[in-house]
């Protein structure tokens, strides 16, 4: 008897242990690997997923969107006739010009990643700092910054003044004709009108289960899963909250700090917002390399290790990474006219 109670204790010290194998085995690989994938998505599902489609604005001006468009390619805004709005915001290649740094008058450097115009009416703010609340506030910045176009409101709305047709056209639109806050008012809604409507993810949204390929869908998983989707949601995929750069890793170590890359701080004083940013919209981000703040990652694929690294704290493996830039590159709308 005592020999079958002995054995018994064995036999039930071997389960044991090796359920305490398996369990630790399955942490670990679980420590080691992403979290397992989304159930799939159905066709029907895109009202529950945390990202919607976008929407033009309604009730716009086609007569303002007009004359806004004129402004925002009009050189005239700037203070030695070079630089126009669309300089640093070239509609066709995704509202950005493609350079880590746009060029201002006189080939001034700025010294932060120009942001998309496209969408932008979907932001909470503007700036990467969100230090505007409206787009016609965002809209004086770069008239008025010494590197950018350099003018000042008085000087551009004494030049424009000299052209009767531009003068005829605000006398029709506005009841007190062009005044700076009416040449603001122009260009903001203009912006607003550039929302990129019926990427092949919003048609997925919207039921079409043939707007992506099977490995898109896996990217679009895959984002969700890892947690992306934390911080990129909503209508724009990201633009309505501030967060932290550098959130599971220091990103600033070993890298000279400028001004530009204190984000919030800058406009709060709170210690607590530096190094905060206005997270960005990934709507057309496969086109508006280079990325980040500080237009540090060249291409979309190494803006999404950076971001694994920085944000999430998971060194993404190739094909996380590839997945995902799949997906991202869904997010591109039917872009507007090149304009003027």
């Amino acid at each position: 008897m005592r020999v079958d109670r002995y054995a018994f204790s064995i036999v039930i010290s071997i389960i044991l242990l090796v359920a305490v194998l398996a369990w630790f085995m399955g942490w670990r690989e679980q420590q080691e690997s992403p979290p397992p994938l989304v159930p799939p998505l159905g066709a029907q599902e895109g009202a529950l997923q945390p990202i919607l489609p976008l929407e033009p604005l309604a009730g716009l001006d086609p007569e303002r969107v007009a004359l806004g468009e004129r402004l925002f390619h009009d050189a005239r805004l700037s203070a030695d006739m070079t630089v126009s709005c669309a300089s640093c915001h070239n509609l066709a290649a995704g509202g950005v010009d493609g350079r880590r740094f746009s060029i201002g008058v006189g080939g001034a450097v700025g010294e932060i990643n120009a942001p998309t115009v496209l969408n932008s009416a979907y932001n909470l703010a503007q700036f990467w700092d969100g230090r505007a609340a409206t787009l016609e506030a965002q809209a004086v910045g770069p008239i008025e910054n010494p590197i950018e176009m350099a003018a000042t409101l008085p000087q551009i709305v004494d030049r424009l003044a000299q052209d009767s047709d531009l003068v005829d056209r605000f006398n029709r639109l506005y009841a007190d004709g062009l005044t700076a806050d009416n040449l603001l008012n122009a260009i903001a809604t203009f912006e607003r009108s550039l929302v990129t409507v019926n990427s092949p993810f919003d048609r997925y949204l919207r039921g079409d289960s043939e707007a992506l390929t099977a490995r898109e869908v896996d990217g679009y998983r895959r984002f969700l899963a890892l947690g992306c989707v934390s911080c990129h949601q909503g209508r724009l995929v990201g633009g309505n909250m501030y967060q932290k750069v550098g959130v599971m890793a220091d990103y600033f170590a070993g890298r000279t700090v400028k001004h530009s890359d204190l984000g919030r701080f800058n406009v709060t004083g709170d210690e607590a917002d530096r190094y905060v940013f206005k997270v960005p919209s990934l709507r057309n981000v496969a086109l508006t390399a280079p990325y980040l703040h500080d237009g540090s990652a060249a291409t979309l694929e190494d803006a999404v290790r950076a971001m694994g690294r920085y944000q999430l704290g998971r060194r993404l493996s190739d094909d996380d990474v590839e997945a995902i830039a799949a997906f991202l590159k869904t997010l591109t709308g039917e872009l507007p006219a090149a304009g003027q």
